[in-house]
């Protein structure tokens, strides 16, 4: 059976989405509410869940492996539901260790560490799964509509988890937190389980293997896709990109703060309208598509990821100046417009990734998609930590603070345009053309 008659339609796209929702769910939980638990409630250092957050990111270079695996088996349903039954145990597990410190420090902080290896590691298997499987089963026009779909499904997974778990959670206790925890991890998998059931024909897997070439070891595999200029290309991409769009997350209510006065409330909204504005850019780009002759240029997506990059740069660079004129500028609707543009560039770029891991030698796309991850992951697991050093030594270099923190910003800028030159190298072809069955079986024959 060929690709388009497998072709996903809006509702197996959906479906994808909710597992991404539930991931949102568990991973939101474990890195919001139970950092917040470990610096309020138990007055302990900040650095001690920022470590685990930053180790989860870390633990996510066994994507490439965990894409691997999708290739080899032919199917990616095994492997969404075994990496979110994973990530649920870990959430539980770090919740478990949580409510230990009270009592027994260490072994409550050795638990919750565990805890954390399981949700990097069950990130790494789920989520790279459901991308490989997008980038497999949803054709080219419907790429970028897809990626905005599954990723808001993700967003409101975050939202949704956050607004219930706070209401329950109250009055808090430790034993509250586990039976939220355990709430969530259940419903997680059981929706998962839902959404995934008959997503993927069975017979898809004998096929997959007939149109690969003959089996590779990880290593080899590796060597094959990473020998493709396109994926090297795009691979520096997502990392400059991502260190550009995630090293301004931690740095950015302190600055509203601290430069322009904001009170605790005040720059949380402002936080608040950096998300709306990334909901109006990621819209934006499926958007687009709908309109006379520029929704059918063939460079869209590369013109969205460009542009997305360029106005995030420009955005960044506002903020040096605003910090400037504290008492004129207009902060809500800078934080609004930079939201916008990381949200567009983010969608074209995970479309483009969709598309490009269709492209080369044949049977590789989780393995493309885990590489694409692992430099996700490692640029958010250094984008936080550069940030907030970078602040750091600049307020200890430069008495005023405005222009510590716009050094900050100008920089991201400059690694912004950095990745919009990256990302106008995209459109080259990766390797060679998906060989068909037929092809592949007379190359045998020779």
């Amino acid at each position: 059976m060929s690709r388009s008659q497998n072709a996903f339609g809006w509702q197996k796209i959906a479906r994808l989405g909710l597992v991404q929702a539930c991931i949102g769910g568990v991973v939101v939980l474990a890195t919001s509410t139970l950092n917040r638990v470990i610096v309020v409630e138990l007055s302990l250092a900040a650095v001690i869940p920022g470590l685990m957050v930053a180790g989860h990111y870390l633990l996510q270079i066994l994507r490439p492996r965990m894409g691997f695996g999708t290739d080899q088996t032919g199917r990616c349903t095994p492997w969404i539901r075994g990496g979110l039954l994973v990530l649920a145990l870990g959430g539980v597990i770090a919740s478990m260790g949580t409510g230990l410190m009270v009592e027994q420090f260490w072994l409550g902080l050795l638990v919750c560490a565990g805890g954390f290896v399981g949700i990097g590691i069950g990130v790494s298997a789920c989520g790279t799964s459901v991308l490989a499987l997008l980038a497999k089963s949803v054709e080219g026009p419907r790429r970028a509509a897809a990626a905005t779909l599954v990723w808001l499904m993700m967003i409101a997974g975050f939202a949704i988890t956050a607004g219930l778990s706070g209401r329950f959670l109250d009055p808090f206790t430790m034993d509250r937190l586990l039976i939220v925890s355990l709430w969530v991890a259940g419903l997680a998998i059981v929706l998962t389980l839902l959404a995934t059931w008959r997503l993927e024909p069975a017979r898809w897997a004998p096929a997959a293997r007939a149109s690969a070439p003959s089996p590779l070891s990880f290593r080899q595999a590796m060597a094959t896709v990473l020998t493709e200029p396109a994926v090297r290309r795009f691979t520096v991409f997502v990392f400059v990109s991502m260190l550009a769009f995630s090293a301004q997350d931690l740095i950015l209510e302190p600055y509203a703060g601290l430069v322009f006065g904001y009170s605790p409330g005040q720059s949380t909204q402002l936080s608040g309208l950096q998300h709306a504005g990334v909901l109006v850019g990621m819209l934006l780009v499926p958007a687009s598509q709908r309109l006379p002759r520029f929704g059918r240029a063939p460079g869209l997506l590369r013109f969205w990821t460009i542009a997305g990059c360029l106005l995030s740069g420009l955005a960044l660079l506002a903020l040096t100046v605003g910090g400037r004129l504290p008492s004129v500028w207009p902060l809500g609707l800078n934080v609004f417009l930079l939201g916008a543009a990381n949200g567009a560039f983010s969608i074209a770029a995970i479309a483009s990734m969709m598309a490009l891991a269709n492209r080369g030698v044949a049977a590789h796309e989780g393995t493309r998609m885990g590489v694409w991850g692992a430099a996700q992951a490692l640029a958010f697991a250094c984008g936080g930590l550069i940030g907030t050093a970078l602040a750091d030594t600049a307020g200890h270099l430069v008495d005023d603070l405005a222009t510590a923190y716009g050094l900050v910003f100008f920089l991201e800028a400059c690694a912004f345009v950095v990745a919009a030159a990256l990302g106008a190298r995209l459109d080259a072809p990766i390797g060679l053309p998906h060989p068909s069955p037929q092809t592949h079986q007379e190359t045998c024959r020779a």
